[in-house]
């Protein structure tokens, strides 16, 4: 079933003149906000719906394993993007008559990329995880085989998101884990739920999710376009450079648990993803605000994208800090009541991550700000000082405190990355840092765009 979005789109869409481009970033940002939001709301929702079930039906241990398995494809593909779905956002905005080669371009390369992140992963998944059973490393280079899919839908978003099209783009979002609780359900019902089943279920979920993204993509794309050598160099001269965001973004998310799966037990990385899961229901509008305001500020004036920026970390920080303080509260009987007693020891590792994930999605949101400002290059190395604490943070502190040293470690690298980025406005961009000090306007201004937002048809 579509959309009204859908079958409401142009079968060629024309390219975006600079004039588009302006008035675009002006108007409607609110609107792709609130489909934003609503879409990550949706994924959380879903999410935790799927989480609660693996968490009750193989217990930590079980869990823990799950997560070794299926962690991999995902991760290896954001891991070597090199930069190209947020270079394709980039130029497609600032330079729409090369969409035919670029499209392809950037299609090609990360297809190859994929297929020789899939390899490499498979050769070296026996060191990732050697503390799991055999039968749990073979499988996880099996679900390798989608890590190329991955890769392309990761371009496909950024095809629809540099063309306006946040709906479709949070449409993909949302199958993808609306699909792995159907999968779940199925085998919950026919009383078949083992390790390799739920991993099957979270893989499997990419089909329907690239499908709908080639669907939605096509109309974008040239036929007669082949690969060029200039449309390559120009997306990695910008990709190289927002590649270490992109790579520093990922390894701040994920880090964490690449290392608690290779240090602790399948147990212990069962109780870290549940708190992990939890304490990220509560960055849904950051997570909505950062997906939306890159594409948005490109091509603004430098005083309007601070401006911007400014007020959607004000907005945000609010909101998120609010969600954290309330999940904080109420945490432990959540555990209790929805995962079980046996998760509820790892209560002290939630309230340390909701703190985390306050600070990690104020830093993404100010760093679009350079992102905006063809500085992707200064921001990645700024990321990459405070992400640098992480690493050896995390190896001392795991083995002595388990699961609740990964959230310090965690806290502590978000900690310098926030006042890295923040020293880069006037060091780098010459400007003032976005005052986040809420202002009551801000408010009243995101009640009257929501008001006019939804009286649009």
């Amino acid at each position: 079933m579509t959309t009204p979005e859908v079958s409401s789109n142009p079968p060629i869409p024309t390219p975006l003149s600079p004039e588009r481009i302006s008035t675009q970033a002006k108007g409607g940002g609110t609107r792709a906000v609130v489909q934003t939001v609503g879409a990550r709301l949706l994924i959380q929702v879903i999410n935790a719906a799927t989480g609660i079930l693996t968490a009750r039906l193989l217990q930590p241990a079980g869990r823990g394993e799950l997560a070794a398995m299926i962690l991999w494809s995902l991760f290896l593909a954001q891991l070597t993007t090199f930069g190209i779905p947020s270079s394709l956002v980039y130029f497609l905005r600032s330079r729409p008559d090369r969409r035919g080669d670029l499209i392809t371009s950037g299609l090609v390369m990360a297809g190859v990329l994929g297929v020789v992140t899939a390899i490499i992963g498979a050769v070296l998944m026996p060191e990732f995880i050697s503390k799991y059973p055999h039968w749990v490393i073979r499988d996880a280079q099996w679900l390798l085989v989608i890590t190329p899919i991955c890769s392309l839908t990761f371009v496909g978003r950024a095809i629809l998101e540099s063309h306006g099209e946040f709906g479709a783009s949070n449409l993909a979002q949302s199958l993808s884990p609306l699909t792995t609780l159907i999968a779940l359900l199925f085998l919950v019902a026919l009383h078949r739920v083992t390790v390799l089943g739920a991993g099957l279920c979270y893989i499997i979920a990419i089909f329907p999710v690239a499908a709908l993204l080639a669907v939605r993509v096509f109309p974008y794309f040239d036929p007669a376009a082949r690969i060029s050598k200039s449309g390559c160099k120009l997306l990695l001269s910008y990709g190289v450079r927002s590649y270490w965001i992109d790579l520093l973004g990922t390894l701040s998310l994920q880090v964490d648990q690449v290392l608690v799966v290779s240090l602790l037990t399948a147990a212990d990385m069962g109780l870290y993803v549940v708190m992990l899961s939890l304490s990220r229901m509560a960055n849904v509008f950051q997570n909505a605000v950062t997906a939306v305001l890159f594409p948005k500020a490109t091509g603004q004036s430098t005083e309007r994208i601070r401006e911007l920026t400014g007020r959607a970390a004000r907005v945000s920080l609010t909101i998120t800090a609010c969600a954290t303080f309330s999940i904080g509260v109420i945490g432990p009987g959540l555990l209790r009541i929805f995962y079980g007693k046996d998760y509820t020891s790892a209560a002290g590792c939630l309230r340390i991550l909701l703190l985390e994930v306050t600070m990690s999605g104020l830093v993404f949101i100010l760093a679009q700000a350079f992102m905006a400002l063809d500085r992707p290059g200064t921001v990645s190395i700024l990321q990459g000082i405070g992400l640098g604490f992480s690493v050896p943070l995390m190896l001392l502190l795991i083995p002595r405190f388990g699961i609740t040293g990964a959230a310090y470690a965690l806290l502590i690298s978000t900690t310098a990355r926030l006042c890295f980025i923040c020293a880069g406005f006037p060091i780098y961009l010459k400007i003032r840092v976005p005052d986040l000090r809420p202002r009551m306007d801000d408010y009243t201004s995101l009640v009257r765009s929501l008001k006019r937002s939804t009286q649009k048809p």
